[in-house]
């Protein structure tokens, strides 16, 4: 079991935490109250640092209730040697104002196990693979 380490930075923010045993991500909640207007981004504080042995990853996703409204995230990448504050740069590309209430879920943390592979330049690439160079909707529709 990998453990990792996390720091409230105010007394009253809130852990993150795994709403229900099993669940792929961990909630992360606002330390701050905000309105973001449609078509504006704004970094939601989380009021957590959190310190990830080296060779894992945070990746941060959506929550599916806030993006339903029209809410999204922007970056989603905070490497193990990390120690600042945890934000969530989110954006709202709805038509309405979203209000962001202290407490509440913004976004979900995925801690994954990196590879870091060795980078080798080569003339071609094999391309007898049944995709090939096929791009979007190559595979089709359905």
């Amino acid at each position: 079991m990998v453990k990792i380490k996390v720091k409230k930075l105010h007394p009253d923010a809130k852990l993150p935490l795994y709403a229900k045993p099993g669940d792929a991500g961990m909630d992360i909640f606002s330390y701050e109250d905000v309105i973001i207007y449609p078509g504006k981004r704004h970094s939601v504080s989380t009021g957590v640092s959190i310190a990830l042995p080296i060779g894992y990853v945070s990746l941060i996703w959506d929550k599916s209730g806030i993006a339903l409204n029209g809410l999204t995230k922007m970056a989603g990448v905070i490497d193990s040697e990390y120690r600042g504050e945890y934000k969530i740069l989110l954006l709202n590309v709805s038509d309405k104002p979203y209000e962001i209430k202290k407490g509440q879920k913004v976004a979900q943390i995925l801690i994954q196990e990196i590879v870091s592979p060795e980078i080798e330049e080569v003339e071609e690439l094999d391309m007898d693979t049944s995709r090939g160079t096929g791009g979007f909707g190559s595979t089709g529709l359905h």
